[in-house]
């Protein structure tokens, strides 16, 4: 369930141009030169750099990468490894936010998951054993496999 919580629970929004503080999770989206340069270092077809922001100045962005997202949707975890990124390189950054609507389904999700769970403990190991309502007057056996 935390992995739910901690994977739902923040999407990437644009800074608007704003400088984001030195620790922040950002992403930084990598435009056709950067993926050119940087793809014998992080892999082909770049298209966006998450990881915490160690360092940026008008020059580069260094960071501690986390993943790595392909323009065909695939993507390398990563961690930490400390990555320079040319400012030239990036079209856009983004932070990392928190998402209230993605918390309250997360924590719904997880609380159903929850009451399931306990559910499933109460009725016992989930095997069907019915007992008869009449007696046996036949004197059967019944073997269990």
């Amino acid at each position: 369930m935390s992995v739910l919580l901690q994977s739902s629970c923040y999407s990437f929004v644009p800074t608007g141009g704003v400088i984001p503080a030195t620790g922040t999770r950002i992403a930084l989206r990598i435009n056709d030169a950067g993926r050119v340069v940087l793809g014998g270092e992080m892999g082909p077809e770049i298209d966006q750099v998450e990881g915490v922001l160690l360092k940026q100045d008008s020059v580069e962005y260094v960071l501690a990468v986390k993943s790595v997202h392909t323009i065909r949707g695939g993507d390398q975890v990563w961690t930490g490894e400390k990555v320079r990124v040319k400012a030239s390189y990036v079209n856009g950054v983004m932070k990392r936010k928190l998402s209230k609507g993605r918390t309250l389904i997360a924590g719904v999700i997880g609380a159903g998951l929850v009451v399931f769970a306990v559910k499933a403990s109460l009725n016992g190991s989930g095997t069907f054993d019915p007992k008869p309502d009449h007696p046996d007057t036949a004197h059967t056996s019944v073997r269990k496999p």
